[in-house]
């Protein structure tokens, strides 16, 4: 009755807030989590150390991915259910999404395995940072892969049901914990010179302890919810199997090309030098702060939007729209304002070598100019899954990232140099945002 009560008649703001809250504090812990790794490789000073890491960051983000698929396919599709009333199939689903993620990241931690090299070599790994490289992916992608995809599979399924609050403090956890081991595994227990390895160990161990806070929580709602990892629920209907992957499959490609927009990235700088490298591995985590925000509004979005089209609420799932994306925007503009003015102190808090501090507080102040088109982007992606039109959400990612981002990093680079490169992602999003307005205004759902 608590949760009927949230996503059908508390107070808008009421229910965002409880919704929204969690979801963009834990967006924000793991960011800090995920830029703790630069901060405490970029305090040894070596730009080799912060390059290795950072080339790995492309394809930690596509492991992710696969969290996308089940977690974000299965999360709306049960909001769905709950909305029209169907709850043994939303538990049926919530058994199918979580051994999905588990296939699918057991089958990509042995696949990394197996072609390392070649992998890292394809990244743009050289001779002075393939070990750092290889050293940070064993340990968090071939290892953690598993536990990474279901703690992140998990939050979403349980974020589905009302329960943002649980949803965002496991997130929470394993950053936290990830934060403080860092610094213990790269200066207590290992030797000068394996930093990298520390701070792999040290995500790798954060991780599971998130993964078995989620394993509790599915134990403390058993019989309580329609969470269960039971597959003796039996399958869900062949139609709820295509929605997953309906829904699904988009957000993965869509973050899959995200990914790739990085890759591209990292091989365009590395061939100015491995300074350029280092420069704007800070800058991609730093600008990733009022994004994150923006992503946890929309997680708490989602499941407001997906149970008031389902069960045929149009007005509170308008209001849940139209409150969500004030919030976004108000959030982008207060961080072009406090990026602007404090770049140098940001910059300077992960790494102290004067030239990389140079051109990643210029590229910084170029990039955080697009966070208002971004989180516009992405936003449209979120609201299209809550509706369960999973070929909208993966149109608008190629389009965004395929069409517009990527070709135009590869146009800018061979017009304007290094700094077209960094350019690049305002002049993508325009465009990309052009085209989501006029897809939200003759695409969206007509009929309750």
């Amino acid at each position: 009755m608590e949760k009927n009560e949230l996503f059908e008649s508390l107070p808008v703001p009421v229910a965002l807030r409880r919704m929204i809250l969690p979801a963009a504090v834990s967006q924000i812990i793991v960011l800090i989590y995920n830029m703790a790794d630069t901060f405490y490789i970029g305090r040894t000073n070596n730009p080799y150390m912060l390059a290795g890491a950072s080339l790995i960051l492309p394809v930690f983000n596509m492991l992710l991915c696969l969290s996308s698929l089940a977690g974000i396919g299965g999360g709306t599709l049960l909001s769905r259910l709950l909305g029209t009333g169907e709850e043994e199939e939303a538990r049926r689903v919530s058994a199918f999404s979580f051994w999905l993620a588990v296939a699918l990241s057991l089958a990509f931690s042995l696949g990394l395995g197996l072609f390392m090299g070649p992998a890292l070599r394809f990244l743009g790994a050289g001779e002075k940072i393939f070990l750092y490289a290889r050293q940070y992916s064993f340990c968090v992608i071939v290892l953690g892969a598993v536990p990474t995809v279901l703690s992140n599979v998990l939050a979403n399924l349980v974020r589905s049901i009302g329960f943002s609050r649980e949803a965002g403090f496991g997130i929470t956890l394993g950053a936290v914990l990830n934060i403080a081991l860092d610094p213990v595994f790269m200066y207590l227990i290992l030797p000068d010179g394996q930093q990298v390895l520390g701070v792999g160990i040290a995500t790798l161990l954060s991780n599971c302890i998130a993964c078995g806070y989620f394993f509790c929580i599915l134990w403390r709602l058993r019989g309580r919810s329609v969470l269960t990892a039971n597959p003796g629920v039996g399958l869900p209907q062949r139609r709820n199997i295509a929605a997953v992957f309906g829904v699904g499959i988009p957000s993965a490609v869509a973050s899959l090309l995200f990914d790739l927009d990085y890759v591209v990235i990292d091989k365009l700088m590395v061939a100015y030098d491995e300074v350029a490298l280092a420069a704007i591995g800070i800058v991609l985590k730093v600008e990733r702060l009022p994004l994150n925000v923006g992503i946890g509004i929309c997680q708490g979005m989602v499941p407001l939007v997906a149970y008031n089209c389902a069960s045929g609420n149009r007005k509170r799932m308008d209001r849940v729209i139209h409150l969500s994306l004030a919030t976004g925007l108000a959030v982008a503009a207060g961080s072009i304002l406090l990026y602007q003015l404090f770049t140098p102190w940001i910059v300077r808090a992960f790494i102290s070598d004067s030239a990389t501090v140079a051109l990643a507080e210029t590229f910084l102040r170029i990039r955080i100019l697009a966070t208002p088109l971004m989180f516009l982007s992405f936003f449209t992606v979120y609201i299209f899954q809550g509706f369960g039109n999973g070929r909208i959400s993966l149109f608008l990612g190629v389009m965004r990232w395929a069409v517009f981002n990527i070709p135009m990093l590869y146009l800018l680079n061979h017009l304007v140099g290094m700094y077209g490169i960094v350019w690049s992602q305002i002049a993508a999003d325009i465009l990309t945002v052009s085209l989501s307005a006029w897809v939200y205004a003759t695409r969206r759902p007509r009929n309750f």
